[in-house]
């Protein structure tokens, strides 16, 4: 089970308010607060929708950049065995360690490395 939605290259995550009944959620990666809620998994989907179309319309209508803007640069805490795997992994294919972290980056598109609660995981 995911509660992560997509729609239009956006994500927003979805959690239930037992306080309020109902589901509630939040568009991500992009650099304003967008939140949304409905009743029921079908309403919150809709709701999801008409969000990222009332963003994307707002930011055309103020010349606004929807995207959140990354830096490029990712400091990740991977301990020394992980390290020193990359490191190998990168010399015996004539890659510098950034090259390597790239590839292996690119193919979370092509196939699933690693799912949350996955005991490979740091």
């Amino acid at each position: 089970m995911s509660n992560i939605l997509e729609y239009k290259g956006y994500q927003a995550s979805v959690e239930y308010s037992a306080e309020d009944g109902v589901l509630f959620g939040k568009i991500l990666h992009i650099p304003s607060l967008i939140l949304f809620e409905a009743e029921n998994a079908a309403d919150i989907v809709s709701a999801f929708h008409k969000a990222v179309d009332d963003y994307l319309e707002y930011c055309d209508k103020k010349g606004l950049q929807p995207n959140k803007a990354f830096s490029g640069t990712l400091n990740v805490r991977i301990g020394p065995e992980r390290h020193r795997k990359i490191a190998v992994y990168a010399t015996k294919n004539g890659l510098s360690l950034n090259e390597a972290i790239c590839g292996i980056i690119d193919a979370l598109g092509t196939k699933r490395l690693f799912v949350a609660g996955d005991s490979r995981g740091c």
